[in-house]
């Protein structure tokens, strides 16, 4: 498949009323929670954040420097997570090529690249994301081999067993996972490489609590069960290699942002009470393609 053909826009026949809605609330979304954080470094990330917070920022009295020290805590928190995500894709070299799956804004490629020298390719549903995505890789210089497609990542139309690795990082509560991990199968070559950080709901508490409703409803996806990534990777030849709950990791990143005024979008608090009352995990999942 030529470059042209890669990042030509693409007409998706087998787009849903709902991906559409999808789509829709990404090409209009302009939340300061994404737009602030990734204007620190010009790594754009759609994902929240892990590790121990520096909670130092929170005493600092001027007001202004306050809110720029705790967007910039955020970011570093959001990176960690992209990093740690990256670190499970290797090895990989600069001839290798790694997908992308729900890019957003691209931070992750970039973050991928950067580490391992590799050809990245992103796919994102919002026509909106991948413009402004490919202009951040054209402003690096590294458009030759970061490239963002505005495609559906259940069926990208890319090239079959071509990828070493791939991802999603907060975006498998949008599709149906069978759909999905039908395509990394498909896309990774043998031997290669899945990961994905996600939400899930606890089904050994039983159904998803009043929480992950609200999730849903907020974000509009529908948050998957735990037990159904790994009934849906076994179906699609993924074998799980790796399996890490960051529910611990993840909650210093809600407890500062929830007092950052400037970037809370008043799901914080649902967040945190479903982390805690254990019906809500976030999970890392590494994967071998067999």
């Amino acid at each position: 498949m030529t470059p042209d053909a890669l990042t030509a826009p693409l007409q998706l026949p087998t787009q849903s009323i709902y991906q559409n809605r999808v789509a829709d609330y990404w090409n209009a979304e302009e939340n300061p929670v994404n737009l602030e954080l990734g204007r620190i470094d010009d790594l754009y990330h759609h994902h929240y954040g892990v590790g121990d917070a520096d909670w130092s920022v929170l005493d600092e009295p001027d007001p202004d420097l306050r809110k720029e020290l705790i967007t910039t805590e955020l970011h570093r928190l959001e990176h960690a997570q992209a990093e740690l995500l990256a670190t499970r894709l290797g090895p990989l070299t600069p001839s290798d090529r790694v997908f992308d799956a729900g890019c957003g804004r691209g931070g992750g490629s970039v973050t991928a690249h950067l580490r391992y020298g590799c050809h990245a390719d992103g796919v994102t549903i919002s026509a909106k994301q991948a413009e402004f995505a490919n202009e951040q890789a054209r402003k690096r210089g590294i458009d030759g081999k970061v490239r963002y497609h505005h495609r559906n990542m259940l069926d990208t139309g890319l090239e079959t067993g071509a990828y070493a690795a791939s991802w999603n990082n907060e975006s498998t509560m949008y599709v149906e996972l069978d759909l999905l991990f039908g395509e990394h199968a498909r896309l990774l070559r043998r031997g290669g490489r899945y990961v994905t950080i996600t939400g899930c709901y606890n089904d050994t508490y039983g159904q998803a609590s009043r929480e992950v409703s609200l999730i849903n409803a907020h974000y509009i996806c529908d948050i998957h069960p735990r037990s159904a990534y790994f009934r849906a990777m076994a179906r699609n030849r993924l074998v799980p290699v790796h399996v890490e709950d960051l529910t611990e990791a993840a909650i210093p990143y809600w407890e500062l942002r929830r007092q950052a005024d400037h970037l809370v979008t008043g799901i914080e608090e649902t967040f945190l009470t479903a982390y805690k009352n254990g019906s809500f995990q976030y999970l890392l999942i590494a994967a071998d393609r067999v």
